[in-house]
């Protein structure tokens, strides 16, 4: 047995770690002392197993490319490089690592036996973590050379990785970034290889016993008689279960981010760490465009739009919940009845239900015992009452309040009732992570035959929608996980009806084996903004759970014997937007706070030249406001310039300059927020262009 050793802590209950953990400074210029010992050992180890390998048979395997090729190789001697570059030297430069059977696997890690090769880039999942983790590697080692750290924890995370180490009392600031990137230089250059070794536990005790983290992780993750990875580049040596890339000089471009504290297993009782962020890309260019993005990302930021365009806010007396002011709530209402206008052509019917109910309730569904925590939880009348974290209970007592025949499937009920989440304040963040939300919620009650057209419909809602805000988008089934209930003809049924509507939308999509919800499969569904980052959110869920729970059943059609049978139903949870709130934010930076005209809390500003002009722009305001349109006069005494300039800047859509000649045409001249001069229209000219943007959703 291996032990998983590597990445980010898990909370725990105990720490092992002494209140005073060792240390020893490193005099300026000089290596830490412990590297020498810990080379010294590893390469006795390494030599071992080496020796262990050589002894170990040679016989000839099948290694199958995924294009069904099948490669010769020797057991214990031949590697993923190896096949690679059989195939072209450049694709083994530009591999990653390797999966091997549908684990990764180390490019120069031997290959055990018949193999389903699969090579992965940089730009694969697998590659990217690959990267990082090996760059967190990289920046581990630098860290001990400058400051003699000892390390603690170094995974990856989505956009780079991090490395947590013990500087004794040292504080690692911003001004040491050039610092750490000078040693980082310094191991890229080395291109020094990553080699993996296996040790017991006691000789990973005895190799790392300087570094008190080290050994909690050990005494606490590894069982006695297992063993345990460790990776060496370099004068590094550290425990990990990898894989890695090649050597240290495929991390071509680095940078340091930022750094913070961090706890020991992220518990505030213990420890205080130093916290180093990192990203690396094979090349500068990405690392460049990178930055780019992120210094883009700042500016679109919706925490900063928001406030700035006057959209919403938050305070210390309701943390988590939005104050939505005016022109925010013109956006947030827009997207609601958007929606709902859909609803009555797509044969939902809306619904309201309670924000509060008896805690029974939740002990039926099945949330009480996994997502109480999550609730807010208050006594009424000595019983337990709770608010609402989502719709679906409500909805299946409304399908349970009088019998239902088959003619009334598919029954698809919509809520966009207020919903609370009780999350922690450490996890509160923007409208994106709330306490208080609106959703875009709808479940479809339905006979099993109906799923596949059901879907298909949805996937086209799902389309039309995304394809307003331009939005790209990808599509994963997620199928039955090991531990689920019903049967498996069900399930696969199900599952075969879901890949049926995905493939029917011509679009392409991928699976996601065993990763459905215990009580059925499910399609998610990821947006990329116009920075290329990834958000999930719609969401179309099978329910074979609920319906058991709450005894739900429809009259189906006569049987053979003329007699009524009673059937379940299956419910289908589905949202588009998801949280009104957090889709909100994303189309926040997705736009750059850019609205298009049909969505815009700010469409029109009027500028007259002029005092003499004013009653002609109130006049041509009231003429716009009758028609729908949010419409302002900007009155104030700054120049003419200044003022289209300022509105331009504030997001209006349209500026329309009236003076003179305006008053005695009845027209207006147009500008838009680009700063492009449309030139004169009269009021029905302008009227027709609005209307036709609010129909095109521009």
């Amino acid at each position: 047995r291996t032990a998983n050793i590597c990445g980010a802590m898990a909370t725990q209950t105990e720490c092992l770690v002494p209140a005073q953990p060792q240390w020893q400074d490193t005099p300026a210029g000089e290596k830490p002392s412990f590297q020498k010992y810990r080379l010294e050992m590893f390469e006795k180890i390494k030599a071992r197993r080496d020796a262990e390998r050589a002894n170990m048979p040679n016989d000839p395997i099948k290694v199958t490319l995924p294009d069904g090729n099948v490669k010769e190789g020797i057991k214990n001697k031949t590697t993923p490089f190896d096949i690679a570059m059989e195939i072209s030297k450049g694709l083994a430069s530009n591999a990653v690592v390797a999966k091997v059977n549908g684990q990764t696997w180390d490019l120069h890690r031997p290959l055990e036996g018949d193999a389903q090769l699969e090579l992965c880039k940089f730009d694969s999942p697998e590659g990217r973590e690959t990267f990082w983790h090996s760059s967190a590697h990289v920046l581990g080692l630098a860290l001990e050379n400058r400051f003699g750290a000892h390390l603690c924890v170094g995974p990856a995370i989505e956009d780079g990785f991090y490395y947590d180490v013990y500087a004794g009392g040292n504080t690692i600031s911003p001004n040491d970034k050039g610092d750490i990137e000078k040693y980082v230089d310094e191991v890229v250059k080395g291109k020094f290889p990553f080699e993996r070794v296996e040790m017991s536990k006691d000789e990973a005790l005895e190799m790392f016993k300087y570094n008190d983290f080290k050994t909690d992780v050990l005494k606490r993750k590894v069982p006695d008689g297992a063993m345990c990875t460790a990776y060496r580049c370099g004068d590094l040596i550290d425990l990990c279960r990898g894989p890695h890339v090649p050597d240290t000089g495929r991390v071509k471009a680095f940078a340091v981010m930022k750094n913070s504290s961090a706890y020991w297993q992220g518990q505030a009782s213990n420890h205080t760490l130093q916290r180093v962020y990192g990203v690396s890309f094979p090349d500068s260019k990405e690392l460049k465009q990178h930055l780019f993005r992120l210094e883009e990302a700042k500016k679109r930021d919706h925490r900063n739009v928001g406030p700035h365009q006057e959209l919403f806010f938050f305070h210390e007396l309701s943390p988590g919940s939005a104050f939505w002011l005016p022109h925010g709530a013109r956006i947030y209402n827009k997207l609601v009845d958007f929606i709902r206008s859909e609803y009555f052509k797509r044969g939902y019917q809306e619904v309201i239900t309670p924000n509060v109910y008896n805690l029974k309730l939740w002990e039926i569904s099945g949330h009480a015992a996994h997502y109480k925590e999550n609730m807010f939880i208050f006594n009424v009348e000595g019983q337990e009452f709770g608010m609402k974290p989502m719709n679906c209970p409500g909805h299946c007592l409304m399908f349970s309040m009088r019998q239902r025949s088959f003619r009334e499937l598919p029954w698809r009920v919509a809520d966009f009732g207020v919903l609370h989440r009780n999350e922690l304040s450490g996890a509160l963040s923007g409208l994106t992570r709330v306490r208080r939300f609106q959703q875009d919620d709808a479940h479809i009650f339905c006979k099993p035959e109906d799923v596949q057209g059901e879907i298909e419909d949805m996937l086209k809602f799902i389309d039309f929608v995304y394809g307003k805000f331009g939005l790209q988008y990808e599509m994963f089934l997620s199928t039955r996980p090991q531990k689920f209930i019903g049967e498996v003809a069900m399930w696969d049924e199900a599952e075969k009806q879901l890949a049926a509507a995905l493939n029917n939308t011509g679009k392409a999509w991928k699976e996601n084996p065993e990763d459905g919800a215990f009580y059925g499969p499910k399609i998610d569904i990821n947006v990329f903004d116009a920075l290329g980052r990834k958000h999930q959110c719609a969401t179309i869920q099978l329910d074979f759970q609920l319906p058991i729970r709450f005894g739900l059943k429809y009259v189906a059609s006569a049987g053979a014997d003329g007699a009524d049978k009673e059937e379940r139903p299956i419910i289908v949870h589905r949202a588009i937007l998801g949280s009104v709130e957090r889709f909100t934010a994303i189309l926040i930076e997705h736009l750059a706070g850019k609205w298009p005209f049909w969505l815009s809390p700010r469409q029109v500003a009027i500028v007259p030249v002029s005092q003499d002009h004013y009653a002609y722009a109130y006049e041509v305001q009231q003429v716009l406001m009758k028609e729908g349109y949010h419409v302002d006069v900007d009155d104030s005494s700054k120049t003419l310039q200044k003022k289209i300039r300022e509105n331009q800047l504030a997001q209006y859509n349209y500026i329309l300059v009236v003076g003179k000649e305006e008053i005695e045409s009845k027209t207006v001249n147009v500008r838009t927020r680009d700063n492009v001069v449309h030139g004169t229209k009269s009021i029905p000219q302008l009227l027709s262009e609005l209307r036709q943007n609010v129909v095109d959703f521009k």
